[in-house]
C-alpha cells in the first residue's frame, strides 16, 4: 500500500485519486467541499478498492 496516497487522501482527498477519471476526481472534490470527512472516506474507499483489484490479479 502506498503511504503517500493515504497521506494525500487525509490532507487533500482529490489529489489522492488523480489517476482516476475526471468524474471521480470531481465527485471527490465535491464531497470534500460539502464536508472534509466524506471526501476522505470516499478517497480511502477508492484506494482500498484499487488495492483489492490489484491483489486479485496477482
Amino acid at each position: 500500500m502506498d503511504i503517500r496516497r493515504l497521506i494525500f487522501a487525509v490532507i487533500l482527498p482529490p489529489s489522492a485519486v488523480m489517476n482516476k477519471e475526471a468524474g471521480t476526481i470531481m465527485l471527490t472534490g465535491l464531497l470534500t467541499l460539502l464536508g472534509w470527512l466524506p471526501g476522505v472516506v470516499f478517497a480511502l474507499f477508492l484506494i482500498y478498492q484499487e488495492q483489492c483489484k490489484c491483489g486479485a490479479k496477482a
